[in-house]
């Protein structure tokens, strides 16, 4: 086991995705303060996604850089920065349609559900992969660990801010449960993805 390049893997992904996250947990409080409709907020929080996931990829080539030093960089950033976008869009679909999913058919609204959560788990790993792949580092388990682990990662952010959140609160407070949050996902997926970074790199080595 490459400890080395697992700290410096899962400390970068957590800093890098807890600074991304600042910009989505400042948007959605704004949006909230501002009452603005769902189709400004959808947008305004894509565009906060594609910063979250840009900061996330870059600390994640960052702590590759030694090991994969072909890979390219800003690729990787910008592959990592455009998967988060598709990955909020899939995300906030049921609050932003609202009511107008009570209409359909409960076998569209079960399979629709379950095909969008697979692409949402999926996205990030997916676009990463096609950046690895051309260069020389297609390893296709890395698609499946990385969604395994933001699955977790989402699990622990709602078990840690869901419980914290209250009609009401100040926006400072909303914005740090939601940093908090941010916090213990970013640790989670860090940790949990760090093994795939080790073993992607030994098995490009």
């Amino acid at each position: 086991m490459d400890w080395p390049l697992w700290r410096r893997w899962t400390v970068s992904t957590t800093i890098g995705e807890l600074v991304g996250f600042t910009a989505p947990a400042l948007a959605g409080a704004g949006a909230t303060a501002a009452a603005l409709d769902a189709a400004p907020t959808y947008l305004l929080l894509l565009s906060a996604g594609l910063v979250e996931g840009l900061a996330l990829g870059a600390a994640q080539a960052w702590a590759l850089r030694v090991a994969l030093p072909l890979l390219p960089r800003r690729g990787f950033a910008l592959a990592t920065g455009v998967a988060a976008v598709l990955a909020y869009a899939i995300g906030m679909l049921p609050s932003t349609l609202g009511e107008r999913l009570s209409t359909l058919p409960a076998a569209v609204f079960v399979i629709g559900g379950t095909v969008a959560g697979l692409l949402l788990l999926a996205s990030i790993g997916t676009a990463q992969w096609l950046v690895l792949r051309r260069h020389g580092h297609g390893w296709p388990w890395w698609i499946a660990t990385t969604a395994g682990a933001w699955l977790a990662a989402l699990l622990v952010f709602v078990a840690v801010s869901t419980p914290l959140w209250q009609p009401g609160q100040p926006l400072a407070l909303t914005v740090g449960i939601g940093l908090l949050g941010a916090a213990a996902m970013a640790a989670t997926a860090a940790a949990l993805t760090g093994f795939a970074a080790v073993h992607l790199v030994h098995r490009s080595a």
